[in-house]
């Protein structure tokens, strides 16, 4: 892994085999071959595998977050915002180098071992919630997205990017073409908050 310090290039082959093979199947060993570190520098840096996992989690949430905000920053309305962070949800889900699968195995909901990291987790997932629900707000205010609750919402919206990121990349099972999916996913929800409609 060419310029990366250790530690980065520990975290980096740690989001790749957390997202291949999830938190059971990763060791040490196999993220230390990776990264062509010396197994001992992965404690010195990380403690144990549950604050590695977590730390791992957390980048590619922080990454997730910036997409985005980049994604709603420049949308001429809020209805053209909202339809860039959902298309931006998607796209990245399904970029390999993003580690998506990480985040979806490191979610507020899945079976942490501490409540403090469960809480740190939860917050940024609720910044994620709060992006979508300011686009929301705005929509309504210059006229693109219908009147509706924005918390409640963002929260149906974001539950859909969930189970069509899910569907897609989560299960097997194949209805027509996967592009198709979330074009339909985005399409959904612009006939669902448009005012133009």
């Amino acid at each position: 892994m060419k310029n990366l310090t250790k530690k980065e290039a520990l975290l980096q082959a740690a989001k790749e085999l957390f997202g291949e093979y999830g938190f059971a199947e990763t060791t040490f060993k196999k993220i230390s071959d990776r990264a062509g570190v010396a197994l001992g520098l992965l404690t010195h840096h990380y403690g144990n595998k549950e604050k590695l996992f977590f730390a791992a989690g957390m980048d590619v949430l922080e990454n997730f977050i910036s997409v985005l905000q980049q994604a709603t920053a420049d949308a001429e309305d809020g209805r053209t915002g909202v339809l860039s962070f959902c298309r931006s949800y998607l796209a990245f889900s399904i970029d390999p180098d993003t580690h998506w699968l990480v985040l979806v195995r490191c979610s507020p909901y899945s079976d942490m071992k501490t409540s403090e990291d469960r809480d740190i987790m939860l917050r940024k997932f609720e910044e994620v919630h709060h992006l979508l629900e300011v686009q929301l707000q705005r929509g309504m205010d210059d006229g693109s997205i219908v009147p509706l609750c924005p918390a409640s919402t963002a929260q149906v919206i974001t539950g859909l990017m969930v189970g069509a990121n899910r569907t897609r990349v989560l299960t097997p099972y194949t209805f027509g073409s996967s592009q198709d999916f979330y074009t339909e996913t985005l399409a959904f929800v612009d006939r669902a908050i448009s005012a133009r409609n």
